[in-house]
């Protein structure tokens, strides 16, 4: 069994969470951790937070969106836009359940891609989070497969990935607020 969501604390009431992929219980795992660490501050509040997305491959929309949810209360998350109206969707944040407002630095590199990349871009564009670390993957698209008669399958990108801001994420993937080179894990 993987676990998507590490942890622990840094100094001065500030937490650490590393997310290495988005996974059926990333979202829940995220809350777990972060109740842990306001246990181990004793009930006082969490003074920042460093969010690790480096090198994560991305997963499960829901998760991402679940993920960043958790530090919005409002707005656009991300949105899809295709040829076809069914592909045009939009998902938002919710004030349910939403951290304190405290301040985000979310790493992120080359490596980090899809719905890391979602989460980043969203944290980004509502101003709730400093991205730090080198331009993304640019992986944003929607893929479809469809089954062939013979057996086999043919996988067509049917739509595009695209931030409140309306930047594409396949196009520029996100670039970060200040870029530096923060390679390699925890």
């Amino acid at each position: 069994q993987v676990r998507s969501v590490r942890s622990r604390l840094l100094v001065d009431g500030f937490a650490y969470v590393r997310i290495s992929q988005f996974m059926e219980k990333t979202t829940e795992d995220l809350h777990a951790a972060l109740r842990r660490a306001r246990g181990e501050l004793g009930g006082r509040s969490i003074e920042g937070l460093v969010l690790d997305l480096r090198n994560n491959p991305g997963g499960l929309l829901t998760q991402a969106i679940g993920v960043a949810d958790t530090f919005l209360s409002e707005g656009v998350i991300v949105y899809t836009d295709g040829r076809v109206a069914k592909q045009r969707q939009r998902y938002f944040a919710h004030p349910r359940g939403t951290e304190p407002s405290y301040p985000i630095v979310v790493l992120v590199n080359g490596g980090s891609a899809s719905a890391a990349e979602i989460v980043a871009g969203a944290l980004k564009d509502h101003g709730r989070g400093l991205v730090l670390g080198t331009q993304t993957f640019g992986k944003g698209s929607v893929q479809t497969l469809t089954p062939l008669d013979n057996g086999g399958a043919i996988t067509l990108t049917t739509a595009l990935y695209y931030t409140k801001s309306g930047r594409s994420i396949k196009v520029t993937g996100v670039e970060p607020d200040i870029v530096l080179d923060v390679s390699g894990d925890e």
